[in-house]
Formats: structure tokens, sequence, C-alpha cells
């Protein structure tokens, strides 16, 4: 019998975050850790997945903040001996129709706070332990939003968009770093969704954005690794 590999997934309290965790858990059999700025509603989303019957638990987890990260591992690492699955899901839009053509750069460096610096700081803290499993991964998610390629006619979330772009050449360059372990590292898209973000006109439902990560998050071990991906498909940078 194989052992049961844990996922940590923050902003997992609701919307993306928590489908995925629900996935992860129920399709794939992992013992989820919901990651939220709040232990509260970090705990309120763990009891809604065990009381379907899965494996879950929770940890206060701001990704803006060094102690809180330093705590959230400390807290994992008293649980498990490895991370098998990071899913650096927390992100923000903080303003639309900021290309006007002035940039706030109070937006912007806020943006890249959670969106950037929040995912490094994160994956800088639990790196060890994925490195630990027998073969981590490590998904960021990211938005075609960030495509120099797919989003040139219509950017409207100036910020937003440059911060995910930016998360897209980390996750290249943390996959490079990487190259000769077992862990990778990939960026996806989960589509425009119907959520608090998305909006209620978005094409595609909760189930169907949660996709995206789960799939990269349970990667076989000759599955690609710095990539960009929506679904199954490789999007361009």
């Amino acid at each position: 019998m194989s052992a049961i590999r844990t996922a940590l997934v923050t902003g997992a309290n609701r919307g993306i975050g928590l489908e995925t965790a629900r996935q992860l858990a129920k399709l794939h059999g992992f013992n989820v850790i919901i990651g939220s700025r709040t232990l509260a509603k970090a705990e309120e989303a763990a009891q809604k997945l065990q009381g379907e019957g899965l494996t879950a638990s929770a940890v206060e987890l701001d990704v803006t903040s060094d102690a809180s990260v330093q705590a959230a591992v400390a807290t994992v690492a008293s649980q498990v001996k490895h991370l098998d699955v990071l899913v650096n899901n927390a992100g923000v839009i903080l303003s639309r129709g900021d290309m006007n053509p002035k940039v706030d750069p109070k937006i912007l460096s806020e943006t890249f706070d959670v969106n950037v610096v929040g995912t490094v700081r994160v994956t800088n803290g639990f790196l060890d332990l994925v490195k630990a499993a027998p073969e981590g991964r490590i998904v960021n998610v990211s938005s075609y939003m960030g495509s120099l390629t797919l989003y040139q006619s219509n950017i409207d979330t100036c910020a937003y968009s440059v911060s995910k772009t930016a998360l897209n050449m980390y996750t290249v360059s943390l996959a490079r770093a990487l190259k000769d372990t077992k862990v990778k590292v990939n960026s996806g898209h989960p589509g425009w969704v119907r959520t608090d973000m998305g909006g209620a006109d978005a094409d595609l439902c909760i189930e169907e954005g949660a996709e995206t990560s789960v799939y990269l998050a349970t990667l076989p071990s000759d599955g690609p690794t710095g990539g960009f991906f929506f679904k199954k498909e490789v999007l361009p940078w």
C-alpha cells in the first residue's frame, strides 16, 4: 500500500484553492493542508472537507508575512516528514482598469507582495520539505493575463498582469535551479472561473477551474517542468 501523500494549498479557504484541495483529497487520496491568512477560516474550510469524508487539516499562513510563513513551516514540519505538493494559489487583483496610463505604485507593490514575493516567500520556506518528498511538485497559479503572447489587446489589469508575468519567470528560474532533483515546478492558468475574483459572468465552474492545478500537482515522473499550462495544454509565455 502506497504512503499517503500530503499537499499544502495556500489561499485555500474558498474558491479555486478550496476546490483544488478537495479534488486532490477526493480524487487522488491526498492529505490536504488548508492554508489561509486566518486560522479560523482555514479550520472552517478543513472541517468542510472533513465533513465530506476527506483528510484535511488547517494552518494559518499569511503569504505576506515572514513570521507567519516560518510558523506555518514549523507547524507542517511537526506533522509530516515531507511535503509532496505545494500549490501556491494565494493571489489578489486589487485594481481593474489601472492602465490609464499611470499605474499606482502602491497597488503594484501590494499586488507583487502577494502574487510574486508571497509565492517566493512560501516556496523558500517549504522547499526543503518538498525536496524531501520522493517526487515533489510545486504549482504556481498564474494566469493567461501574464502571457506576453496571449494578452496584449486588452490589458486592463496592469498590476495583476505584470505580477503574473513575473511569477512565470520565477517558475522557469526555479525549475532550472531544481533540474537535478525530482521536484517539478510549473505555472498553471485556471481559466476564467466563476469565483469572487472571476465574477458571475466567467466561463468556467469552480470544479473546472481547479483542474489545471490538480493536473500539475499529480504529474508522473516523466512529466514536464518549467512550463505554463491550461489543463493539459501548453501555453506560450
